[in-house]
């Protein structure tokens, strides 16, 4: 028996979410090749850079090619201006105690062969002792093998290996400040509303339990769904701060502000519904009978998933969020305004019921309080 075309759609949705979450099969990860290409403009910037250095540093130091200016450059711009600060610093520092290590190793050892294989354990062992980051402690022995190794042939060549290093690196964190500074912020507005498109799926979804009889595999198909928000969450909070990351020392820093925060305020948000879907589908999934839908509340219980989806979509569709995919519109007005009165439900049923209204009363008050701001 072939699939129907319906089950085929019902799969490549369920594919596309798990993509989006960060949950793709390990088939398709790939070793040499990354998901996406680096944007051109670090490209770019990258090449400049190391032009620049190699300029710069040829002027100062003719008596050198400016092989490691130009590495330093490299190897410094970065996605972010703080990670640039970061890369420029943890080189700097490598350069320079590998550097004296190698300079207080051959004062003490003289010129034998051996002692390279010596400083390179030192200066590892050196890293360690200090608890340096793994590229300052990996730049230690390589920069203390290259003085020992090259440096006893030319005159001048450790001190020139530091001035060189922190030119190269220099002139790439300028490079990254100027040439338009990069923001993380695009992936963390696209995070921020593929999950609110989500989490309001879920709520449709879980409004039609509500609203008509089911299946075991559909209810267990929705708590899945359910359940793969979490991961999604956390792509989304993983976005966010590395938007926020990106804004340091960032000149573009305060024209950004106010949009990094609105995704701090509907991450918030989402966090709290996020942390309600699941449970509401899985005591949906457990306490479920053919004779719920005989409840005089459970209709109107639907209803209200149904307003909490739709003031969910209309919160994100005011937040005016940039993202790739458009956001979809909705109704202009919040559908969560009237009180909802609760029947006494049957000894059966209570339970579910009750679990249902007390997550439905928190889903509400973040959606509203999230509504206040972003229209504030």
């Amino acid at each position: 028996m072939h699939p129907s075309a319906t089950d085929n759609s019902r799969r490549g949705a369920f594919a596309r979410r798990m993509v989006e979450a960060g949950l793709a099969p390990a088939r398709y990860a790939r070793v040499l090749r990354a998901d996406g290409r680096a944007p051109l403009l670090q490209i770019v910037k990258t090449g400049v850079a190391a032009s620049l250095a190699w300029i710069v540093c040829l002027a100062i130091l003719p008596e050198q090619v400016p092989v490691f200016g130009a590495i330093a450059a490299i190897i410094v711009v970065q996605p972010s201006v703080n990670q640039s600060f970061a890369k420029a610093l943890e080189r700097t520092v490598g350069v320079i105690v590998g550097v004296i290590i190698a300079y207080l190793i051959g004062l003490a050892f003289g010129s034998s062969t051996w002692i390279v294989l010596l400083a390179i354990i030192v200066a590892l062992l050196t890293g360690w002792a200090l608890r340096l980051s793994q590229s300052t402690t990996v730049q230690l022995p390589i920069s203390a093998m290259l003085v020992l190794t090259l440096g006893t042939q030319t005159s001048g060549y450790a001190a020139g290996r530091i001035v060189e290093t922190a030119l190269g690196a220099a002139v790439a964190v300028g490079i990254n400040l100027l040439i338009v500074p990069p923001t993380g912020l695009q992936p963390a507005h696209d995070a921020v509303a593929a999950l609110g498109r989500e989490t309001a799926a879920c709520l449709d979804a879980l409004a039609r339990l509500l609203a008509e009889p089911s299946s075991a595999a559909e209810r267990n198909g929705a708590l899945v769904e359910a359940r793969l928000l979490a991961p999604m969450l956390a792509k989304a909070r993983a976005a966010v701060a590395g938007a926020e990351e990106s804004l340091r020392f960032n000149p573009r820093r305060r024209a950004n502000s106010d949009a990094l925060e609105l995704d701090d305020d509907l991450l918030a948000m989402l966090g709290v519904i996020v942390g309600r879907v699941p449970g509401m589908v899985r005591v949906l999934a457990d306490r479920y009978d053919e004779s719920l839908h005989a409840e005089g509340t459970v209709a109107g219980l639907a209803e209200q998933m149904r307003k909490a989806a739709h003031d969910l979509r209309l919160v994100m569709q005011e937040s005016d969020l940039q993202t790739a995919e458009p956001l979809p519109h909705t109704a202009e007005l919040p559908a969560l305004t009237a009180p909802f009165h609760i029947l006494t439900p049957s000894p059966t049923h209570w339970i579910l019921i009750g679990s249902l209204m007390e997550d439905l009363r928190r889903v509400h008050e973040v959606i509203v309080e999230a509504g206040q701001s972003v229209r504030g």
